[in-house]
């Protein structure tokens, strides 16, 4: 049993275990349990698999009527994981944060049945530090990790990620090709996530005339919120080397045409692109709990293998960091080969023995 999700960044993770597993292990039944309402509910399924919901929901940072219902919400929450749980008899459960892992390991715990917390970022979240206390193993994706969770439960496993971001060889001139791009030019990759980021999309309108005419070439990942604004605002300026996408499926094609990837700091983004080995800059949302992008990316910055760029410093600022990587190949690659040293592929293959060996 899985449970979790609320993110792309829960989620994906989530279904790339299960997929090492099933791969595996292909008589195994698999249950997924998420929250009601949340992405989980369609993106499981979708990768064939089935999922049960919670009512849980998170409480809000101000006072609203939803966080008056939040004890109720936890408590029929619970109930149901129990039984959820007692009726599909899991030989292990498996939180990978979001609301719903809470209370289905907080059941299976109960049950003595076996637990593990997949931890994705360099920070630890407050359900997997409450959980992990009674967990029997917490795979992480960055060192140190004992500073949250007790040593002798860790395993430093990584990030799983998708498939066919592990192997990118001989991708470029399909990238250049799919993306009709221009083989002499270098390429930008601006990646705000599913539903967009604002500073990025700022970023790129301060920027983009500048960055069409500067010689480089520009797939603009800006997100379905943001797609109807940036589409108005390039198709006025007359661009002809910006790419505006509401979102990008062949990721692995523009990971592999990208010279340059300018991202924030997701545990899930920040996986994938050490993986990728390109130059990346990274500019981490202020908007997410205890400023959890920046702490993943300072874990990259510190070891010399991506830039950061404040979100506050992005607007008028992009370009210049650009031109700067650009400039100096060495620094490119110096930067590459620092952030592919710190990839872990085979995190979900790891995370499987890690499973194997609490069920015997």
């Amino acid at each position: 049993m899985i449970s979790g999700g609320g993110t792309g960044g829960h989620i994906y993770p989530a279904i790339a275990i299960a997929n090492a597993w099933v791969e595996k292990h292909p008589d195994s039944d698999m249950l997924f349990v998420g929250a009601l309402g949340k992405m989980e509910m369609q993106k499981v399924p979708e990768a064939g698999y089935e999922i049960k919901g919670l009512p849980v929901a998170g409480l809000q940072r101000s006072l609203t009527l939803n966080n008056l219902k939040f004890p109720l919400k936890l408590l029929k929450s619970l109930r149901q994981a129990s039984k959820i749980v007692s009726d599909f008899k899991p030989d292990a459960v498996v939180g990978v944060g979001g609301y719903a892992s809470g209370p289905v390991l907080y059941a299976a715990q109960r049950k003595g049945i076996p637990t593990l917390v997949q931890e994705q970022n360099s920070y630890a979240g407050l359900t997997n530090k409450i959980l992990a206390k009674k967990a029997n193993k917490i795979c992480v994706a960055y060192p140190d990790m004992d500073r949250f969770f007790p040593g002798e439960k860790i395993a430093y496993t990584g990030n799983p990620v998708r498939k066919d971001i592990l192997n990118l060889d001989g991708k470029r001139e399909k990238g250049i090709s799919h993306f009709k791009l221009k083989d002499d030019k270098k390429t930008i990759l601006i990646l705000g996530g599913s539903l967009g980021a604002r500073t990025l999309n700022q970023a790129m309108l301060e920027d983009m005339e500048k960055l069409d005419k500067g010689g480089y070439q520009v797939i603009w990942q800006c997100g379905k919120f943001y797609f109807k604004e940036m589409l108005a605002a390039t198709e006025k300026a007359d661009l002809e080397n910006i790419q505006l996408r509401e979102f990008i499926r062949e990721m692995d094609l523009a990971y592999a045409a990208a010279d340059v990837i300018v991202s924030r700091a997701g545990a899930l983004s920040v996986s994938e692109l050490s993986l990728v080995g390109k130059p990346v800059i990274f500019i981490p949302s202020p908007n997410v709990a205890e400023d959890h992008q920046t702490k993943n990316a300072m874990a990259y910055v510190n070891h010399d293998a991506a830039w950061l760029l404040k979100d506050s410093e992005a607007v008028g600022e992009l370009k210049n960091k650009i031109d700067e990587i650009l400039s100096d190949p060495l620094v490119g690659a110096e930067l590459g080969l620092n952030i592919k040293s710190l990839a872990k592929p085979n995190a979900a293959v790891a995370i499987v023995q890690e499973i194997e060996k609490l069920i015997g």
